[in-house]
């Protein structure tokens, strides 16, 4: 358990001749990011290609369908998109330093608008509709490009993506991490042991003991850092894993609730329906006539 909880720090290696990272993963070749919490000071732009999955970014945790296109900020805490249930074709992976082209590149004003995208994605961005479709595929033809061409490439898919009109900010209520790396390391270790204890109760004394904090104290720092309390931050984690076990496993509503770490079926229906507008079996109903 304990090296489970530890945060992970990834270290980003460019392949050579390049200023930034450029991945694609698929069957054959797994993200493995996905099984914890990770951050690192460069930006990351995700396109997965089809599929489903959980978006956990910062305090913001939801699920996707049809695919997913979002822009990560420098050390924004977030787990990989897709998983071993997760019908995609493809995830392709750009990361790259805030400053890949220099301390003030971005500061002239041909690049006004990307610097105020690049900004915005301390937050998380994530992009919608056709528009995530377009600026996906471009993004996966920037594989058969040379070096020069896929930074030309690069620069141009954040002008697009720097116009696009249909987004969501994902922590747009707010998520401040402190400067010091202990904080960060802070936040990743609670991040991680939800992820793998949410389907138990969790007293606040004992999340609270791990983060050598009083639970008064805890309750602050963690509203202050994630702009949620811990109780719906853990709720919304479980929400949502209950959405991904609706659309992706046939079992019945009721093993959806326990597996989700609710023990109330009353409960669990209540909270599903305030959290997505739909009680759960009109949300799984819905599922296969949604388009994102």
């Amino acid at each position: 358990m304990k090296n489970l909880l530890k945060p992970k720090f990834e270290k980003i290696v460019p392949s050579f001749g390049s200023s930034f990272s450029y991945r694609i993963y698929n069957k054959n070749q797994q993200n493995k990011n996905h099984t914890f919490w990770h951050y690192h000071p460069e930006l990351e732009l995700v396109y997965v290609n089809g599929g489903s999955g959980k978006r956990q970014i910062g305090s913001h945790i939801s699920y996707y369908r049809k695919g997913d296109l979002i822009l990560i900020g420098s050390d924004l805490p977030h787990c990989g998109f897709t998983d071993s249930l997760s019908d995609h074709e493809c995830e392709t992976v750009i990361q790259i330093k805030p400053d890949f082209l220099g301390a003030s590149f971005f500061d002239i004003p041909e690049m006004k608008n990307i610097k105020v995208l690049l900004e915005t994605s301390k937050m998380g961005i994530v992009f919608h509709g056709e528009e995530k479709r377009r600026i996906g595929k471009e993004i996966e033809n920037l594989e058969t490009r040379n070096n020069f061409e896929k930074l030309a490439g690069l620069l141009n898919i954040l002008h697009q993506l720097s116009e696009a009109e249909n987004y969501t900010i994902l922590n747009a209520q707010g998520f401040i991490l402190e400067a010091e790396l202990q904080d960060n390391n802070r936040i990743n270790v609670i991040f991680n042991f939800v992820k793998e204890e949410f389907k138990r109760p969790i007293p606040l004394e004992e999340i609270a003991g791990m983060s050598n904090m009083t639970v008064p104290s805890f309750c602050r720092y963690f509203k202050k850092i994630t702009g949620k309390t811990f109780v719906q931050f853990v709720n919304e984690y479980r929400l949502v894993h209950a959405a991904k076990l609706l659309h992706e496993k046939q079992m019945s509503i009721l093993d959806v609730c326990f597996e989700s770490g609710f023990n109330n079926f009353s409960h669990f229906n209540k909270q599903f329906k305030k959290f997505t507008g739909k009680s759960p079996s009109y949300y799984r109903n819905e599922l296969k006539y949604a388009v994102s």
